[in-house]
């Protein structure tokens, strides 16, 4: 199913963890680690019409160059290899079956919380 069509400079994907960097910058949400999803983030958006987005992690995701589009565009991940894409070309992303595994002492919540929380030596919070 369609959700939108976006006029963008670019588009963020990001889990619950990478909410509070880039996507957050962007404009986006900041959302807890325990909830499973994935947040989808317009960068500079060409009109009001599409605010970011959370949707249920298990969902399909397909991001696609129309063939009417102006110039080709590249796609990163994680900021490390770029793709350049052409025009009437696709992405589909989804996520992985196996999450990283992480040992905690407390909920990951608890020091998720704790860390936007805290203030900086500048007087504001942390990760801002």
């Amino acid at each position: 199913m369609q959700v939108t069509t976006v006029r963008a400079d670019g588009l963020i994907l990001a889990t619950p963890s990478g909410s509070t960097a880039y996507s957050m910058s962007a404009g986006g949400p900041i959302v807890s680690p325990s909830v499973p999803c994935v947040v989808l983030t317009p960068i500079a958006p060409h009109s009001l019409s599409f605010r970011p987005i959370v949707i249920p992690e298990l969902s399909q995701i397909e991001i696609q160059l129309p063939s009417t589009s102006k110039t080709h565009a590249r796609a990163s991940f994680d900021g490390r290899r770029s793709v350049r894409l052409l025009k009437s070309s696709a992405i589909r992303a989804s996520m992985a079956r196996c999450p990283v595994p992480m040992i905690n002492t407390t909920s990951l919540d608890i020091d998720w919380y704790e860390g936007i929380t805290q203030v900086s030596s500048r007087g504001r919070p942390c990760c801002w």
